[in-house]
């Protein structure tokens, strides 16, 4: 069973991209917030209402779904450069959410390390994007993060790389040396 904040990541984003599948349809969707709010809460609700007995806490919920759609025009500014060559209404709708989902996360909420942040979005990708939306999720969110005034450059220090050579199991001799007990009993 998956972990309660990442099932509220899910539901998030099963309500962003409903409300953002539906609402593309009507022209000028997203310019007045009173009829976003009134449009995306019964589906929050009822995504929430199907998860109530998994879930505990609807804030963490409410917190991503609301926190995203506040601040939609300054993470799609942020997405823009960090993806040249994919512009806004290119990127696949179920891509595009979970950018803005992590993103949201890694930058505006600032409640989990950015590798979490970083891979819960392509967990999020795994599960419901394309064949690449997994690697394309990371490596924007690789870009953003790397760009922000949060990056550590600690974090890219990768476990140091193993010899393609190939090595025996035993570190007092070589491939294909004997031991002197081996040698002794002909082996």
């Amino acid at each position: 069973m998956a972990s309660n904040r990442h099932l509220s990541r899910i539901i998030a984003f099963q309500t962003m991209y409903e409300w953002e599948f539906t609402a593309r349809k009507i022209p000028g969707h997203e310019s007045d917030i009173k009829k976003i709010r009134s449009t995306v809460e019964p589906i929050l609700r009822r995504n929430y209402q199907e998860f109530a007995n998994s879930v505990e806490n609807r804030q963490f919920i409410d917190q991503l779904v609301w926190g995203v759609i506040d601040n939609k025009p300054k993470i799609d500014a942020i997405i823009i450069p960090a993806a040249p060559e994919w512009p806004i209404e290119q990127i696949a709708l179920v891509d595009l959410i979970v950018l803005r989902l992590g993103i949201y996360e890694l930058l505006f909420a600032r409640e989990v390390p950015p590798k979490v942040a970083i891979n819960e979005a392509v967990e999020l990708a795994k599960a419901f994007g394309g064949q690449n939306s997994s690697r394309f999720v990371n490596g924007v969110l690789g870009t953003v993060y790397r760009a922000s005034d949060i990056y550590n450059p600690e974090d890219d220090k990768k476990v140091p790389k193993l010899s393609s050579e190939p090595r025996s199991v035993y570190p007092d001799r070589s491939i294909g040396e004997t031991s002197e007990k081996e040698k002794k009993h002909g082996k």
